[in-house]
């Protein structure tokens, strides 16, 4: 499975990544020894199963810090109304706990210039903070915590590149989400993206100027690379069409054509680690772009607040529920913004935690799946020979648009680096004397890292025909540019192995290729293998539902070059979730009382289950037109009742229920497990209530399970049904069994007896969380909910807190040691000692694991 080899991979890269987060006493480069600051490669470099590798990012030594002073939003949490005078003042509130903490650090010579502040949905800021600042910061009671700043990618792939002329009805998927009646009219989303091309002619008219997060000051506009001007930002442009799309060719159109995106460029050109500039976003851009989407006008007032907001990027494996990110999307839905978000690009894993992206596992994010809804799929006959035998002869998906010009036979070519690798590049289509190896052949080849590149350098040589073998490609979403019409199928390993080997072994061998025909999809409705699937480090349910992503029709940034607009298609999780946060603009128009808890309630809870599990699917396939006509919302769209303490334990959860209608409703409440399971007892006080027009009642939902089910994870729904009316699902999980395994596998001091030094520190390198293979062939993530690096003199006495980070991915995160204490006073000469704890995200009651080093001051 193409999602083992990636995953693995990844897991490699991983734990040799070097993701810096903070200082002890001064943030040295993992693995070295120099005393200059570290510029860390993000946890983001780990491989997706769309789109290839992740470019690692420099992130250097940026944190998130998050104050203890409410932001807006947690105050109107609490008030549950505010004039527009009192946001005012809250947001001056906010900003004051700012200014005082950061002349604190002022007044005592550390100075700190913030990236970015932080009022309306979170209190706080970024920024670039030195040793001193960290240790200092910590030991604030103004300071709620440290985080790290990580890389957020655009969670879809970019395919095929037509003029508008070029464009028919077979070119891309249309968006299928639709209401008679509403077109979002008079709503707003905000796409926190890239850039988008106001100007396309499908998309003119229908958005806002915006905000550029990244060049503050500027609109939200495209941008081309700053080293190749050829290349533009794509990823906003093709959300924007997927959300308000209109007039297009053969009567394309968006989900909510009559609503306006207001476009937040939170990615863009930013500088990779080898030096070219590489689209991606920080989280802490990212949490920029959601404060100005509540607050548009940026006047500290949130009530102009947008109804609905798209996330386009996502954090990797970044499961966190209560990191910056993930406060931050419950601010936005507390100042009535419903954030929509990708599930993530990294398929299968678990079977307890899952692959979901950040900040998507936030209990207040929706966070949506890709499906795939091609009722077709067009097939071509493959015959391969060796000899006068027949090796295979079948019909064949095509990987991308390119189809064959008729029958033909074709003599098979390889290039030259896949005799043992795979991920050919352009050269090895060529000879030693640049002469084409494929020219007018078919080239059988393994699936690499890239087969886009694979396929276009392949192009380019003149190849015929593309045969992959190796592993699972989704069909017909093989990207490709205008100019590619190569057609590109996979075949299987086994017999694509016979076939080289009769050539190596001189023997006569061919591929035939015949007619093209349509045939059903047989995975129509079924979770795309790279979609993500959870669950959330807090065993609660992601992703919440699952929509429509692969190869879905939109606009493409700039023009050809007879001055028509481009077209194109994308796939992966961020196409599935702007047909979902288009979707919410139509719910919106028709229901404009709604608020941004109950819009999120009706449009996970009334999805339809199928056959995908709920690790996968969440609630199932979405359905707006259920979701507009729903009666009851829940304040919670899934539950997590956490890990199973034995034979006497019992978790409890509270879900309110809210009557969105206008009659008086019978509800009954019961809890269903996915699978049959003797082994659970649940409780549900009061299982039926009346709930009055506009009132709420609360429901509290206990989960017994005197004896251990043989699965590692139990999934179910909470069933909420109103008499003479639809059910509200709400997905829930329970974990049972979660392997024992160090979160601090490796802790070492570069030297153990040092002078104190501030240019030449010794280095104290820390191999935090863990990646654990489970039985079903993935690799389940084991992050770090905290981390506390303590000192100790030599008779056991603590001195004090010389690190406290939060919300770690597994990786190498080194730190130096000058010799300065807690305060950044000089420490006196003698041995010490440095006691090393890492606590798992689940359960909260769980015992860290433990580490120490010694070391001596001479």
């Amino acid at each position: 499975m193409r999602e083992r080899r990636l995953l693995s991979r990844a897991a490699v890269g991983l734990l040799g990544l070097a993701a810096v987060a903070a200082a002890l006493i001064m943030v040295v480069s993992a693995g070295g020894s120099e005393a200059s600051p570290a510029r860390a490669r993000d946890n983001g470099a780990w491989l997706g199963l769309v789109g290839g590798p992740r470019s690692p990012v420099s992130i250097g030594e940026r944190m998130i810090v998050v104050l203890h002073t409410p932001s807006v939003a947690q105050r109107l949490a609490k008030a549950h109304y505010a004039t527009e005078a009192q946001e005012r003042a809250w947001w001056a509130e906010a900003d004051a706990a700012q200014k005082q903490v950061l002349l604190k650090l002022a007044s005592i010579g550390v100075a700190v210039q913030p990236d970015y502040s932080f009022h309306d949905v979170l209190d706080g800021f970024s920024a670039v903070l030195d040793p001193r600042a960290v240790s200092l910061l910590q030991q604030m009671a103004e300071v709620d915590g440290i985080f790290p700043v990580r890389a957020a990618y655009p969670a879809s792939l970019s395919e095929q590149t037509l003029t508008r002329s070029a464009w028919n009805d077979a070119s891309g998927h249309r968006p299928v989400s639709a209401l008679p009646g509403s077109t979002g009219r008079g709503v707003t989303i905000a796409l926190l993206d890239t850039g988008v091309d106001a100007a396309h002619p499908y998309l003119r008219g229908r958005v806002l100027p915006g905000w550029d997060i990244l060049q503050p000051g500027a609109t939200a506009t495209v941008h081309a690379d700053p080293q190749d001007s050829s290349q533009l930002e794509r990823h906003g442009t093709e959300m924007a069409g997927i959300l308000v799309g209109r007039d297009g060719p053969d009567g394309l159109h968006g989900v909510a054509p009559g609503a306006t995106v207001l476009p937040i460029r939170v990615a863009g050109w930013q500088p990779g680690t080898d030096g070219r500039d590489l689209v991606y976003a920080r989280s802490d851009q990212l949490i920029a772009g959601l404060d100005r989407a509540v607050d548009p006008n940026g006047d500290g007032d949130a009530h102009d607040a947008v109804r609905v907001a798209l996330i386009g990027v996502t954090e990797p494996y970044g499961a966190f529920t209560d990191d910056p990110e993930a406060l931050a999307v419950q601010g936005a839905l507390d100042l009535n913004t419903v954030v929509v978000v990708p599930a993530g690009n990294d398929g299968a894993a678990g079977p307890e935690f899952g692959s979901i992206s950040g900040p998507g596992a936030s209990p207040a994010a929706i966070s949506v799946a890709a499906t795939d809804s091609r009722a077709a799929l067009p097939r071509v006959h493959v015959v391969l020979r060796r000899g006068l035998d027949v090796i295979l002869d079948d019909r064949l998906p095509l990987l991308g648009p390119g189809t064959p010009s008729g029958r033909s036979t074709l003599q098979v070519a390889t290039p030259r680096a896949t005799t043992g690798a795979p991920g050919a590049v352009a050269a090895d289509f060529f000879d030693a004397d640049g002469l084409s190896r494929v020219a007018g052949r078919a080239v059988v080849l393994p699936v690499g890292d890239d087969p886009q590149e694979q396929v276009a350098a392949a192009d380019r040589a003149g190849a015929a025909a593309v045969l992959f073998y190796g592993e699972g490609l989704p069909p017909g979403a093989l990207p490709v540019s205008e100019g590619e019409r190569t057609p590109v199928v996979e075949i299987p390993a086994a017999e694509a192995a016979e076939l080289l080997a009769s050539q190596r072994a001189g023997i006569d061998v061919g591929v035939a290729l015949g007619a093209t025909s349509s045939a059903a999809n047989g995975s129509l409705g079924s979770i795309a293998s790279f979609s993500s699937q959870g669950l959330a480090f807090d065993s609660s349910v992601k992703p919440d539902v699952a929509a429509p992503g692969i190869a879905t029709a939109t606009a493409e940034p700039g023009s050809a070059p007879d001055g028509s607009e481009l077209y194109g298609t994308v796939t992966g999780t961020s196409a599935a979730a702007a047909e979902v946060a288009g979707a919410a603009a139509l719910v919106v128009q028709l229901r404009p009382s709604l608020d941004a808890s109950a819009l999120r309630s009706l449009l996970v809870g009334y999805a339809q289950p199928g056959g995908a599990s709920i690790l996968s699917a969440g609630a199932g396939a979405f359905r707006v037109g259920s979701s507009a006509v729903g009666e009851i919302a829940s304040d919670q769209a899934t539950l997590g009742f956490g890990l199973w303490g034995g034979p006497h334990w019992h978790s409890t959860r509270t879900v309110v229920l809210r009557n969105v209608s206008t009659r008086r409703l019978h509800v009954s409440v019961a809890a269903a497990p996915e699978q049959a399971s003797e082994s659970l007892r649940f409780t549900i006080s009061p299982a039926t209530l009346v709930i009055p027009e506009g009132r709420a009642r609360r429901v509290e939902v206990t989960v017994r399970a005197p004896v251990e089910p043989s699965e590692a994870a139990v999934t179910g729904q909470l069933l909420v049904s109103p008499v003479g009316s639809q059910t509200l699902r709400i997905p829930w999980a329970l974990v049972f069994r979660q392997a024992q395994t160090t979160l601090l596998p490796s802790v070492s001091l570069s030297r153990s007896s040092f002078s104190p030094s501030d240019t030449s520190p010794a280095v104290l390198t820390v191999q935090a969380g863990a990646l654990v293979e489970s039985g079903a062939g993935t690799i389940e993530v084991r992050p770090v909910s905290r981390l506390d690096v303590l000192l100790y003199d030599a008779g056991g006495r603590y001195i004090g807190v010389m690190a406290r980070l939060r919300d770690l991915l597994p990786g190498s995160y080194s730190f130096g040691i000058t010799g300065r204490g807690p305060s950044s006073a000089r420490l006196p000469a003698g041995s010490y000692e440095l006691r090393l704890n890492a606590w798992p995200t689940l359960p909260k009651s769980a015992q860290p694991s433990r580490a120490k080093v010694r070391f001596t001051l001479r």
